[in-house]
């Protein structure tokens, strides 16, 4: 019987370079800027070996939120139009809202979460939290769960 495998969020910087290396190397499989592994792998400067060792392990984060119910929750100033204004910069970017939910206001701020299917994604996960910060009125925007 296999071990269930754990999984644990590491910002980028705390990382061997060894993974960083191999995300690269996968990336640029995945985009056509590498044709093959070798190219790949010689771009990056790390061997072949260490790439097949490592690369099912590891996946950018935004990866693994692709393709799934991802659940954000955002807090927002209680003024017309600024949730509207963040459903719009989900269905611009292709994500799939499932559910709304929010809160009734207090002190001027409103708790929203937000279920969306994330498989339509045309941008990164990290450009949409991004763009939602950006909109007046939002005074916070992350994922709750994924």
């Amino acid at each position: 019987m296999g071990k269930t495998p754990s999984y644990f969020i590491v910002e980028a910087g705390a990382l061997p370079e060894i993974f960083l290396k191999v995300a690269e190397a996968k990336r640029m499989l995945e985009t056509g800027e590498a044709d093959t592994v070798n190219r790949a792998v010689q771009r990056v400067g790390i061997s072949r070996s260490a790439f097949y060792k490592y690369k099912d392990a590891v996946r950018p984060f935004n990866d693994m939120l692709h393709g799934r119910i991802v659940t954000f929750q955002i807090l927002l100033k209680d003024e017309p139009g600024v949730l509207s204004s963040v459903l719009n910069i989900f269905a611009l970017s292709g994500g799939n809202i499932l559910t709304i939910n929010q809160g009734i206001p207090a002190s001027g701020c409103a708790a929203v979460t937000i279920g969306a299917e994330t498989s339509g994604l045309e941008i990164s996960m990290e450009e949409l939290l991004a763009q939602a910060l950006r909109v007046e009125g939002v005074l916070r925007c992350e994922i709750l769960a994924g």
